[in-house]
């Protein structure tokens, strides 16, 4: 009789060390806010100053967004991660290269490119977010032209320069990368940086960032402090921080993860982006469907993330993904809504109860369907006997 009450009380035991290991990760997406809809919005980066012929594919792009609607009647949203300036190549080519000219989204020559975003802006489709007064640090990439031949030659280009063909340790913005591994940024260079990039931002669109988005990912405490005293209400993450480029030129020094919700120490709402979906690298359209089912059996919001490049490398065949993807995903989610971020962390904040779940059972499945994500709890729990949980 002793050891028939001795097994389950080890059992519990046994379980309630599981718990206890894994606290922090399963409380963590406990208070993670389910969403009563599934949502969908297409985080598109890297519009704005830049080739000429965005205008064209910004106005394609928009008709191929207001064909698709969601079950209220709105149609697809995108939001565009803005860069607002790129070298003035022939200024500085004038100058023999010994100082960096910029030319931003205001120049006369981008006139038909603002006049895209403003059509698309107009009619709902468009939501612009902000990526960075350039996709790079001007002092970064004069330092690096100076010994790389390719990098010289796009910065003197007469033409608006396209920032894809940077090395890519040179399209992050918030990090000295000239040599690597990187080096900070002084903080009063970015606070002078993000105060200049938030004026031309209202400038062209006539209100503050709401929503920010740093280049590569790569940006640290002081970035967002400052894009907090800009007006930032939300930061769009890949669920971690990466603060430096490596050896290699890869993001890393990872000081923080994050899930949707949480807030930052400098007050912005973080809101994570984790579905990937670029046509012109293969991604098809059962990709976006199957990111939106997936979320939103997680009680989350699917933003799934795209960039210029598919639209300038492959328009007609990454167009036709986009439009086949939006609609496969609102057949698998009859319920499906089409929301900006901004508006999604506006509605986290006030616990709207036309967007958050409160009930428990919601609560529940949700939590439930988001625990395999945490490393090793997933073998820990069947170990254990947990399987109830994970079923």
């Amino acid at each position: 009789m002793t050891l028939l009450w001795l097994l389950p009380a080890g059992l519990a035991c046994l379980w309630a060390g599981v718990f206890a290991a894994f606290a922090r990760p399963l409380a963590a997406r406990w208070r993670e806010p389910v969403l009563k809809h599934p949502v969908l919005a297409i985080e598109s980066d890297d519009w704005g100053a830049g080739p000429l012929a965005q205008a064209d594919l910004l106005g394609r792009v928009a008709a191929c967004l207001q064909r698709v609607r969601d079950v209220a009647g709105r149609p697809a949203v995108m939001t565009l991660g803005v860069v607002m300036e790129v070298p003035d190549g022939a200024s500085i080519a004038a100058g023999g290269g010994a100082r960096y000219c910029g030319m931003t989204l205001a120049d006369p020559r981008f006139e038909a490119i603002r006049a895209a975003l403003r059509t698309g802006i107009e009619a709902g489709v468009f939501v612009p977010q902000l990526h960075g007064q350039c996709h790079y640090w001007p002092d970064t990439v004069m330092a690096v032209a100076a010994r790389d031949t390719a990098v010289r030659d796009w910065l003197v280009s007469p033409d608006p320069a396209r920032t894809e063909a940077l090395p890519s340790p040179v399209q992050s913005r918030w990090v000295d990368a000239a040599s690597l591994p990187s080096t900070p940024l002084a903080d009063t260079a970015i606070l002078q940086a993000v105060t200049t990039e938030a004026e031309t931002f209202r400038a062209l669109f006539g209100a503050s960032p709401g929503v920010a988005v740093a280049t590569t990912f790569v940006w640290n405490d002081t970035v967002e402090a400052a894009w907090r005293t800009a007006g930032v209400e939300a930061v769009i993450t890949p669920g971690r921080r990466a603060t430096c480029r490596d050896a290699q030129g890869r993001p890393a020094c990872a000081d923080r993860t994050m899930l949707t919700g949480e807030i930052s120490p400098a007050g912005p709402l973080y809101l994570v982006r984790d579905v990937y979906f670029e046509p012109a690298l293969g991604h098809d359209a059962r990709r976006l469907a199957d990111g939106v089912a997936e979320r939103a059996r997680q009680g989350r919001a699917c933003l799934a993330e795209t960039h210029r490049f598919n639209f300038l490398d492959a328009p007609d065949a990454s167009l036709a993904t986009l439009e086949a993807g939006l609609n496969a995903a609102r057949a698998r989610c009859a319920d499906l809504r089409f929301l900006s971020p901004q508006e999604l962390a506006r509605a986290i904040r006030q616990r709207d109860p036309a967007w958050i779940d409160t009930r428990f059972g919601a609560r529940m499945r949700a939590w439930r369907a988001r625990l395999a994500e945490i490393p090793r709890f997933a073998r820990a729990a069947r170990l254990a006997g947990l399987g109830w949980v994970l079923a």
